[in-house]
């Protein structure tokens, strides 16, 4: 039962989170090629009634762990099928998120009340964080899980080892099950920096072997999982799973995609508005003449190694770091609660700014190259610059300075969304091509995609038969054998539209129901060198 200091520490971040979810449900629709991907995933579990080997478009799928699918079908299960459910599951880990924060935050500083609510604002209102609380994707259930480690680690660290060990190795466990061993780069350099920030008074050699068996336990509860899928699923899933998800992945990711810097110049926005606050650097700087306490150096013990570690690993993504928000949210807030801020002028103009771009672009219009987004609404831009005045002159209270910010944060995000949403329905809603595609097949027509598919339109249309995956130089043989079928192509220059049984904007191109024939013509079009009609087949994108 939550008391009433956790509730008031927690209902200002929680409502937040609560306002930022009732946008998105409402303006966004599920986005490819992610979002689309993993619900579809779902649906082909729920389809199949199979749980331990997962499948996307009628084939193995080994790129994840099957718990974010489980709970997408459990919700299912209940509610019956819906796209609400799936949307709700971050949110959900997202206020778990919260809860653990404030835990960890009363262990690190027990008496220090404002470092508690300043880490849940800065938390709750950092921007990728609130990206990601409100997407159907795998991070913030992962961030769940290593907080619940890093819970476990100060457990252990104040004398309750077999319990707090526990806690850990159930971490490491379910953190696999939700997103691969990734989680143990999280959660073991802050388990073995202890001597750094857990001070004396340990048996270093029984933490160390303490941390061994936790490693092991977790393993365990994720082979439970693992050795019945790979049984059940052949040699060609069980190698995946079992190798694809570690050595191979690891292999790819120093694959020189991305230089050592890149991360460092989206921090600030990654971060915002924290990070370009004034107040938060003049805070870093006390610290340094103040020195750390033992507190602030766990946060670091869980962030900076991890980092570091992230920068050298060439394929980064932004939604890895999210993880370590929970840190930033820590140590930000302790040094908040310890001093002065100062003003918040910084933020609040650069979101004044962005509301006076939108307005622009409201007015004046958009380029031709971006008319595909249509008219653009003024009013959110118009209440983007008021939010930034209101924080402004709430701000001028030293008490109100961290609320102010976390709600002109989250008004930005939002106003964002609701600015670009009829654009965005235009071009990432799966709804009206996947409907074309199901009306097809229900009449037995077989339909290809050319290219990779990346399910985008299975859970949308409610498909229950795959779509066949053709490369480009296999479709002239393809045709000839399936004069009968259709196909999805993706052009990114005008054709002539009347070409087609349906089209409509995807990411930045144009996705293109034809039949067989239509397809034929198109070909045709393109091999004599007549511009105008030319079909691009692309080869699509990797996982």
């Amino acid at each position: 039962m939550m008391n009433s200091q956790t509730f008031e520490k927690v209902a200002g971040p929680a409502l937040i989170l609560a306002l930022l979810t009732l946008v998105a449900l409402y303006v966004r629709p599920l986005t490819p090629i992610d979002e689309t991907r993993y619900v579809s995933v779902a649906w082909e579990m729920w389809l199949r009634d199979e749980y331990l080997v997962l499948f996307k478009n009628g084939e193995t799928y080994s790129h994840k762990p099957p718990l974010l699918f489980w709970l997408y079908n459990l919700g299912w299960a209940v509610f019956g099928i819906n796209e609400w459910w799936p949307r709700l599951v971050s949110p959900l880990f997202s206020f778990g998120g919260l809860l653990l924060t404030l835990s960890i935050a009363r262990r690190l500083w027990p008496d220090a009340g404002d470092s508690h609510r300043n880490a849940l604002w800065i938390l709750g209102a950092s921007l990728l964080w609130m990206v990601f609380s409100t997407s159907a994707m795998f991070d913030v259930m992962l961030a769940f899980f290593v907080l619940l480690g890093m819970r476990g680690l100060l457990i252990a660290a104040d004398g309750a080892m077999k319990r707090g060990f526990a806690w850990l190795a159930f971490a490491i466990g379910m953190g696999v099950l939700a997103k691969g061993p990734v989680v143990l780069l999280h959660l073991l350099p802050a388990a073995v920096l202890a001597p750094w920030w857990a001070g004396g008074g340990l048996d270093w050699k029984r933490w160390y072997g303490a941390i061994l068996l936790a490693v092991l336990g977790g393993a365990a509860i994720a082979l439970a999982w693992a050795i019945p899928a790979a049984i059940h699923g052949g040699e060609e899933y069980r190698n995946a799973i079992f190798w694809g998800q570690t050595a191979n992945r690891m292999v790819d990711s120093f694959a020189h995609k991305r230089p050592l810097w890149w991360y460092l110049p989206l921090l600030p926005l990654l971060l915002f508005p924290w990070l370009v606050w004034p107040g938060l650097w003049r805070r870093l700087l006390a610290a340094r003449r103040e020195g750390l306490d033992l507190g602030l150096r766990f946060c670091l013990a869980w962030m900076a190694p991890v980092f570091i570690a992230f920068s050298f690993i060439s394929g980064k993504q932004i939604h890895y770091l999210i993880p370590l928000f929970p840190a930033f949210a820590l140590f930000a807030g302790h040094l908040f609660g310890k001093g002065r801020s100062g003003p918040v002028w910084l933020p609040v103009l650069l979101s004044a700014a962005v509301g006076a771009v939108m307005l622009y672009f409201a007015w004046s219009g958009l380029p031709e190259k971006l008319s595909i987004w249509g008219e653009l609404p003024w009013w959110p831009g118009a209440a983007l610059i008021a939010a930034a005045l209101a924080a402004w002159w709430a701000g001028r209270a030293e008490n109100l300075r961290l609320p102010a910010l976390a709600a002109l944060g989250a008004c930005l995000f939002a106003l964002v969304q609701i600015y670009i949403a009829p654009g965005a329905a235009r071009s990432y809603d799966m709804h009206p091509m996947a409907g074309a595609i199901k009306s097809l097949q229900d009449r037995g027509i077989t339909v290809a995609n050319v290219g990779r598919y990346h399910a985008q339109f299975h859970f949308a249309g409610r498909l229950e038969k795959p779509l066949v995956q053709l490369a480009p130089g296999e479709l002239p043989g393809w045709l000839a054998q399936n004069p009968e079928a259709a196909l999805v192509v993706y052009v990114n220059r005008r054709i002539d539209l009347r070409e087609s049984l349906f089209s409509q904007p995807y990411r930045g191109e144009t996705a293109v129901l034809m039949s067989a024939e239509q397809a034929r013509r198109q070909l045709a079009a393109l091999n004599s060198g007549k511009k105008g009609k030319a079909l691009r087949l692309p080869e699509g994108e990797e996982e």
